[in-house]
């Protein structure tokens, strides 16, 4: 694990309970879990009815924002077919595209992560079955769990027109079946530049297994995807090389 220094750490997430969950004892730890907001559990859904064309190529790249990256990114990491996820910015203008302003919710960014994958491998289709069932909960507006503000909001931003007709075939497929409690709020953007993030936010889930944050909100994601999708899953992430340009 990398070590982490108490003025990342405040910068990372500016949460007030960090100092007294990284000092308590894992018993407390366990018994105050609920304040950092929980793991959303995953949803069981059905796999969307439309997906894109068979694939011609073995490379393809899509855009995903659900609440914070690090655990968007470890789950996608941990996908087969997909050979890079990337933690970064999206919806929001270059000159803004750092941490420290994005989590102000006043850039138009959103925590995204972009997606390389083969589509022979798995589709655009497959990917958006995890992002809803497993990724995050796509009826939180402007949140998701302890995280709150846009930056956090739930969106798809498709780079092509095949991919847009498939979020939003599937987005309506959904919301007709009622597959959710609530209707969902994810938001299908044009703006889809990509700004990848910092490189201390790069790998984050799988370098630092034991950060509190980590290990109450997003760890439980990696397990929901290794039980509901285990055909999709795979045991050894692929990683981002902190010496590309990503």
């Amino acid at each position: 694990m990398k070590k982490i220094t108490e003025k990342r750490v405040k910068s990372l997430r500016n949460y007030s309970l960090i100092a007294g969950l990284v000092l308590a004892s894992a018993f407390v730890f366990q018994n105050n879990a609920w304040s950092w907001g929980g793991a959303e559990p995953a949803v069981v859904i059905a796999a969307p009815a439309k997906d894109e064309p068979a694939a011609t190529s073995h490379s393809e790249t899509a855009l995903f924002a659900g609440g914070c990256f690090w655990g968007i990114q470890g789950v996608f990491q941990h996908v087969k077919g997909v050979t890079s996820a990337v933690s970064g910015y999206a919806g929001g203008a270059a000159g803004t595209a750092n941490y420290e302003e994005v989590s102000t919710g006043e850039t138009g960014h959103a925590e995204s992560v972009k997606v390389t994958f083969d589509p022979t491998q798995v589709t655009y289709g497959e990917l958006l079955h995890i992002f809803f069932s497993v990724g995050h909960n796509p009826t939180q507006l402007n949140r998701q769990g302890p995280d709150t503000g846009s930056q956090y909001r739930s969106a798809v931003f498709p780079l092509n027109a095949a991919q847009a007709a498939v979020a939003k075939a599937y987005i309506a497929q959904l919301n007709a079946s009622k597959s959710f409690s609530e209707p969902m709020v994810t938001k299908i953007e044009s703006n889809a530049h990509f700004y990848p993030a910092e490189a201390y936010h790069q790998n984050f889930l799988n370098d630092n297994p034991d950060y509190p944050y980590i290990v109450v909100n997003d760890l439980p994601k990696i397990k929901d995807l290794q039980q509901v999708f285990p055909a999709n899953y795979r045991e050894q992430p692929v990683l981002v090389n902190p010496e590309s340009k990503n």
